[in-house]
């Protein structure tokens, strides 16, 4: 896989959305949900939505004060040495070519699919704590896929800066396909501003109502899950929990290649050939 080849792949991965075309649900939702929010105060609104942001950097600043997101970096580290012995720091691990930064991003991404996909049969079996915890680990699982793609190619994810992003690389990742555009070209802008990991000067506001689309359709998902709990196959409820764990490795799929195709592009963009 050369640079090109990557940059290529990129490209062509950004295609998906030149056709894309939201479908009725979709419209009806969205006209649906702006309704719902236009009878709301301003001062309500914003307050609620401020209160999920301060939860999101709660959530991503905990992680990264855990024991094993600790020893994550530190297998980083040393996968980097595997490819250059002399990677010592974080950094080091941009001397890596992006064909080896690729390979080890995916074996993070494969492992982050697997929990995802073990969670959601676990949540399938309609259990009402493991039914209420599920949209909170969803956002821990998916959350530290980011941090981890993020690390692997060489960024401190809690440096100010590189917080803010990895949290609005995780929103954009979540969002509708029919936003994800915009989305995606907002990220690549904040890279034309950026000055220091330590300094972020960009808007801090992360959710809004475009965003709730993926909690809605997690309480869905629960919905179905209780609907189908009871029916049974040799025991268990198998119907449940295929739907519990295909949802969520979606997701994780989803927000995984999202992370990825980002940071691959940012790498090749600070190497100065490409635009």
């Amino acid at each position: 896989m050369s640079e090109q080849k990557v940059w290529e792949d990129i490209k062509h991965w950004e295609d998906q959305w030149k056709d894309y075309r939201a479908n009725d649900f979709e419209m009806l939702y969205e006209q649906w949900m702006q309704k719902a929010f236009a009878s709301m105060k301003g001062k309500n609104k914003k307050t609620f939505f401020h209160r999920m942001d301060q939860w999101l950097f709660h959530t991503h600043s905990y992680i990264q004060g855990t024991a094993f997101q600790n020893e994550a970096r530190e297998r980083i580290l040393t996968s980097g040495r595997i490819f250059v012995p002399d990677v010592e720091h974080l950094e080091d691990m941009k001397e890596l070519s992006i064909d080896q930064l690729t390979y080890l991003a995916y074996q993070h991404i494969a492992k982050g699919k697997m929990y995802s996909f073990a969670q959601g049969g676990l949540t399938g079996t309609g259990g009402y704590l493991l039914l209420g915890v599920d949209f909170p680990m969803m956002i821990i699982l998916n959350l530290r896929a980011v941090q981890l793609i993020g690390l692997t190619f060489g960024y401190e994810v809690n440096h100010p800066y590189e917080m803010m992003l990895s949290l609005k690389i995780f929103h954009a990742a979540t969002l509708p396909k029919r936003l994800q555009k915009g989305a995606w070209d907002q990220l690549k802008e904040e890279l034309n501003h950026y000055s220091s990991p330590f300094i972020y000067a960009g808007e801090d506001a992360l959710t809004d109502e475009t965003w709730l689309e993926q909690p809605l359709k997690q309480s869905m998902k629960s919905m179905f899950i209780l609907m189908f709990r009871k029916k049974m196959i040799q025991g268990l409820p198998i119907v449940s929990m295929v739907v519990g764990a295909t949802l969520n490795y979606q997701l994780t799929r989803q927000v995984t290649e999202f992370a990825l195709r980002f940071y691959q592009y940012r790498y090749l963009l600070e190497q100065g050939e490409w635009e």
